[in-house]
């Protein structure tokens, strides 16, 4: 077994997939440590974030889904989020039977803004969910200041964003919760998935816990379920739950990977950032690809870096295929906006808004043209990744892409 154990702390690849701190740390969990990683990663997020309280969930998707069903939202009521972005912010609402309704987004930073929340917000508006994507922070103070004024609460979806920098203040905390991700592709990776809500609102943060730990009524929101005698455990009369949740738990081999990222993850973000520079070099000055703009009071942390196709001189696919074809890797397009999804369409559909004139089977909202800078720089942005673990090997990609753009700019 000693040998065993010793072979796996060797687990890595030639750049170190996984590093000897997470390995010894699975490790503790699988020999039954007793160590709570859970708790250990949840009060070393509090502690970088500034936050009071973080609950460890089992993936971003879980930790949107809490958030919404933290707030008590009633069927019909509307949450607001981005035109452009996953459809996991819209599925969270439909999900507890409210109504996602749709903002356009600013054709420079791909976010949306208080302009484009502000027509969007009527009587049933209860929440706004705000998406920094591509790891740019939103403009989140007037966004704030908007929903003060409505009685609306604030969720910020920081899953591509992972401490960024926001006049001062550190990306996803200066709403009433926000929601990460730990999916294997970003910034911090439970090696499969993983998440973190937080907040400073102890009401909150006992409503998140309980909803996430399938509605334990013992939990608190500093901490899991607390410590109860074995005979009150043991007792057929003793009631367990006060509340109807889920089980969207962390697991703990899932925290101790996370936790050992977590204590370095400065550098692990400096890494992308570093990445990113290699890629916007090649693309200076370009009349081909525009760089996601990055206004000057926040900082990117570059989950990917992100640029739109502006030039006539090329179709999007057509440039895939030549970066492909000169060994770049595959850079992503952005997902469909979420109002033309098949998914969301069919629901909107039955259901309609408020702000679409709904007729029986017909919803406004989920027509093309409805959203015309979100659906207009969706068919043009580019994402290509940042997470390589050999530098060298990300430069390479970045003169290749430099090469293609000298090429289709001299044609």
């Amino acid at each position: 077994m000693e040998h065993y154990l010793q072979k796996i702390k060797k687990i890595k690849n030639q750049f170190g997939k996984f590093n000897t701190s997470e390995v010894e740390n699975v490790l503790n969990v699988l020999n039954n440590d007793k160590i709570d990683y859970v708790k250990k990663l949840e009060s070393l997020f509090s502690k970088k974030f500034k936050t009071k309280y973080s609950i460890a969930c089992n993936s971003g998707t879980s930790g949107l889904h809490t958030a919404l069903a933290s707030l008590d939202l009633n069927k019909g009521d509307e949450v607001i989020v981005p035109g452009l972005t996953v459809v996991m912010d819209a599925y969270a609402a439909l999900h507890l039977n409210a109504t996602p309704v749709f903002a356009d987004v600013d054709e420079d930073t791909f976010l949306i803004t208080a302009e484009t929340i502000k027509s969007k917000i009527t009587k049933k508006t209860k929440a706004i969910i705000v998406v920094s994507l591509q790891g740019l922070p939103v403009d989140i103070d007037p966004i704030i200041k908007l929903a003060k004024e409505k009685n609306i609460f604030v969720i910020e979806d920081n899953a591509q964003d992972m401490l960024g920098i926001y006049k001062k203040r550190i990306s996803g905390c200066s709403g009433d919760i926000g929601v990460w991700s730990f999916e294997n592709k970003k910034h911090l990776s439970g090696a499969t998935e993983g998440g973190m809500i937080s907040t400073n609102n102890k009401l909150l943060a006992e409503k998140l816990r309980k909803f996430a730990g399938i509605g334990y009524k013992n939990m608190t929101a500093s901490g899991g379920r607390t410590s109860l005698s074995i005979s009150m455990v043991q007792d057929p009369d003793y009631e367990r739950f006060d509340t109807v949740g889920l089980n969207y738990r962390m697991p703990q081999i899932v925290a101790a990977v996370c936790y050992s990222q977590l204590v370095n993850v400065k550098k692990i973000v400096s890494k992308r950032v570093k990445v990113a520079k290699y890629f916007s070099k090649a693309i200076e000055n370009s009349n081909i690809l525009v760089e996601q703009k990055t206004p000057k009071y926040c900082t990117h942390t570059n989950y990917t870096f992100a640029a739109k196709l502006v030039s006539k001189k090329i179709k999007w696919k057509k440039f895939y295929n030549l970066y492909k074809s000169k060994t770049g890797d595959g850079f992503y397009g952005a997902c469909v906006c979420p109002h033309l999804e098949p998914s969301i369409k069919s629901h909107l559909n039955k259901i309609g808004c408020s702000k679409c004139n709904w007729k029986k089977n017909k919803c406004f909202c989920t027509k093309k043209g409805y959203l015309p800078v979100a659906e207009k720089i969706q068919k043009q942005i580019m994402q290509f990744k940042t997470n390589y673990r050999n530098p060298y090997e990300a430069k390479k990609k970045a003169n290749i892409l430099k090469s293609i753009i000298n090429m289709i700019e001299t044609k």
